[in-house]
């Protein structure tokens, strides 16, 4: 019979505290839990390795007991295991005494259960439990575990993110309300605690994650905290400059736009952007993006201006030569 090394198959070390064994059980029991494994029979077995190894390490007789017998093991499989000494004074080696009376199956337990190794059985047979009652409910020492924690997207519009506010929505029948935040962002995770799925055994519920979705808007590109407007001038403003309205997501404004302004050039209005979050009273800018539009059809007349204009610039260009 293969000796189980159950300090191995949570990876740990014989010095292991009780806090280091229940977390390396908790991290490798959600990594390979059934029900996240389905029909994996490979994860299934080594739910079933983790499980065993967690029932006789997180107990303390039953770890005493095993780590009296790792240290003779090979005796034991060799035929030359003698219970009574072992259990007798001083014990070989010098090990500790462990006293029973009668069948050294008392020592170890009697009739074991299907849901574990031949050698949990053999040792620990009357205090085995199945792997899965915990997860069923069977079993004399269920363990609790919590729920599972669900996802879902939330989609809102770039104002209801400048704005912030609540939001209900209705999951498996239950009216829920989140409250957004001014200034959230695409991609952004709520949790809303206890509302995801239910606890086994007496253990808590997961929480509830809302990942928040912002919808495009047609008017603005969002950068972090800032907002970007593309504003179309005709090429009469961009040269004698002027002004024209601008839209924010707090109303519409003017802006000056400069003599000689260049395609491209870019704006920067204070403070007109979206709010920075958890910052109340900051907030980034909006910065408008000038896009010249160039006249397409000219009459006869604005054709004779601006062959006026040309040579009025040649002959500027002229005097500095």
């Amino acid at each position: 019979m293969q000796y189980k090394d159950y300090y191995e198959i949570l990876g740990l070390d014989k010095k292991a505290s009780e806090k280091d064994i229940k977390k390396a059980y908790r991290k490798l029991a959600n990594q390979y839990h059934p029900d996240k494994n389905p029909g994996n029979k490979a994860a299934e077995e080594k739910f079933k390795e983790i499980t065993e190894a967690y029932e006789v390490l997180s107990d303390a007789d039953k770890r005493r007991k095993y780590d009296a017998l790792g240290a003779n093991w090979q005796a034991y499989q060799q035929g030359g295991f003698d219970w009574p000494q072992f259990a007798g004074q001083g014990g070989p080696h010098g090990a500790r005494t462990f006293r029973f009376e009668g069948d050294p199956s008392e020592f170890f337990g009697r009739s074991g259960r299907g849901g574990f190794s031949d050698f949990f059985n053999m040792f620990f047979g009357g205090e085995a439990e199945d792997p899965f009652s915990r997860f069923r409910g069977g079993g004399h020492r269920r363990m609790a575990h919590q729920g599972r924690d669900l996802q879902a997207e939330l989609h809102i519009g770039l104002i209801d993110a400048y704005q912030g506010g609540s939001r209900t929505f209705e999951l498996q029948g239950e009216k829920l309300r989140i409250h957004i935040k001014p200034g959230a962002f695409d991609g952004q995770k709520l949790r809303i605690k206890g509302k995801g799925s239910s606890g086994l055994n007496g253990g808590p519920a997961g929480d509830l994650y809302l990942i928040l979705r912002i919808f495009p808007d047609a008017r603005f590109q969002r950068e972090g905290d800032n907002l970007i407007y593309e504003a179309a001038i005709d090429l009469y403003t961009a040269v004698l400059g002027g002004s024209i309205e601008a839209p924010t997501l707090s109303g519409n404004v003017k802006i000056t736009i400069p003599q000689g302004a260049e395609p491209g050039q870019t704006l920067r209005l204070k403070g007109k952007g979206m709010p920075r979050y958890e910052k109340p009273g900051q907030y980034g800018d909006l910065l408008v993006k000038l896009n010249i539009q160039m006249p397409k059809y000219l009459s006869e007349e604005e054709k004779r201006l601006f062959e006026r204009l040309r040579e009025l610039a040649r002959q500027k260009r002229g005097s500095f030569v």
